[in-house]
């Protein structure tokens, strides 16, 4: 728990710095070289989510939600071949159930939970120049997340009966600077996420294709905190395409 705090307070901290950072680079922009100067990038994609079922932390591919990710990011230049790229992310996450398949005949449920994450992430990236206007880049990074909102669903059809449910996601009030987690309960989980990012892709004079890996280190449960295993935590691949400002 004293590394949630650490790497939660990193995280705001790196963001906050960086964002300064990114607006003195951008406000000074036109006396800069040119392309060392910073870009504002629009981003928005696909997520598959989903949750470790293994101690080991493996998941179940079966299990992958579909969901979103759209956001701001900033691509800082410490150089001609290297950046850190902080950002800010509405995020989707979790994973799914399913048995049988969608119609109106036999057996068939499935349930998914899908909460959504404000996230700050903070890459460091490396550039490799492919032509005079495109390169590929690889990096990685940690990154800090606060549930805000999101829906756990069932979807089952049994004996000729269909049924539906929705209900909101309900999130423990943790307060990340503290050793223990307020407000726990069973049905919950938890408000704060954190990890570590893997990201790859190819950058053009005004876009980006990218692919991120988002490897989380915390059980998202409410009251779990066995530290034994990798459980419960969550997994995301995204696929974003970004547009530079």
């Amino acid at each position: 728990m004293i590394m949630k705090k650490k790497l939660f307070g990193a995280a705001v901290i790196s963001m906050m710095s960086l964002g300064v950072m990114a607006q003195v680079r951008h406000s000074t922009s036109t006396t800069s070289a040119p392309g060392k100067e910073g870009n504002f990038i629009i981003k928005g994609g696909l997520n598959l989510a989903n949750i470790s079922v293994s101690s080991n932390g493996r998941v179940d591919q079966a299990n992958a939600l579909k969901t979103f990710v759209v956001g701001i990011g900033y691509d800082l230049p410490l150089g001609e071949y290297f950046s850190i790229q902080p950002g800010l992310l509405y995020t989707g996450k979790g994973s799914k159930t399913q048995y049988g398949k969608e119609s109106n005949t036999g057996f068939y449920y499935k349930a998914t939970s899908n909460p959504m994450y404000l996230e700050i992430p903070v890459n460091f990236v490396g550039k490799i120049p492919l032509t005079q206007t495109s390169s590929f880049y690889l990096g990685a990074g940690p990154y800090a997340a606060m549930g805000i909102t999101g829906k756990n669903k069932v979807d089952s059809y049994t004996l000729g009966v269909h049924r539906y449910s929705s209900s909101d996601i309900v999130y423990s009030n943790d307060n990340p600077t503290t050793a223990q987690e307020e407000n726990y309960g069973y049905g919950k989980i938890k408000r704060f996420d954190y990890g570590l990012n893997a990201v790859a892709g190819l950058e053009f004079t005004r876009f980006t294709l990218g692919a991120n890996y988002g490897y989380g280190l915390v059980k998202i449960n409410s009251g779990t905190d066995n530290t034994a295993n990798d459980r419960g935590k969550n997994r995301v691949w995204s696929f974003t395409l970004g547009l530079k400002l």
